[in-house]
């Protein structure tokens, strides 16, 4: 695995005594992205720990929220999570290298830790100082809410047809 290090000039338009922001050229990786910054350009310190949260995820259950889809729910990562973290079945999401009876109860709580920093709306996610808190810590955590992006339908087993967008493509060629 080669580690690289991106700068999408977000800190140039951060000033530093400012809490939050908003953007006319949204830059970064989808599936990374919280929301509100992909959807309505506004961005803040809450999301940097949204980003925290997709890779807490993606570390513990060995695949990418981008690229990963579970076919028989249409969900991505966070969707597939969030519906094994309601099913009570949080285990589920453990990629097999990780599996063991001894430590899987604290990596159960790292999943909860990331579902908290990947919740919809920023004000309901923690702040990076209470996520180190929470990770380190032993005390009882709040409830997470759905996550952003959640690509899949309402929060129960219900089984419905899926929708189907039709699209049209057209293709100029030159002269």
């Amino acid at each position: 695995m080669i580690p690289k290090i991106s700068d999408f000039g977000l800190a140039r338009s951060f000033m530093g005594d400012q809490a939050e922001a908003n953007t006319n050229r949204v830059m970064g990786t989808y599936g990374y992205m919280p929301p509100e910054y992909a959807v309505h350009g506004s961005f803040s310190i809450k999301s940097d720990v949204f980003s925290f949260g997709v890779v807490v995820l993606e570390i513990i259950s060995g695949r990418k929220n981008r690229g990963f889809s579970d076919p028989q729910h249409h969900l991505n990562l966070l969707g597939h999570a969030w519906r094994l973290w309601i099913e009570q079945r949080p285990e589920e999401l453990l990629a097999d290298i990780l599996y063991d009876n001894d430590i899987s109860s604290k990596i159960i709580r790292f999943i909860h830790v990331g579902l908290l920093c990947v919740q919809q709306k920023p004000e309901n996610r923690p702040n990076m100082s209470s996520v180190v808190f929470m990770l380190k810590g032993e005390n009882l955590l709040p409830k997470p809410s759905k996550p952003g992006f959640y690509a899949g339908g309402d929060d129960t087993n219900s089984v419905g047809s899926p929708s189907i967008y039709e699209a049209s493509m057209s293709f100029l060629e030159a002269r």
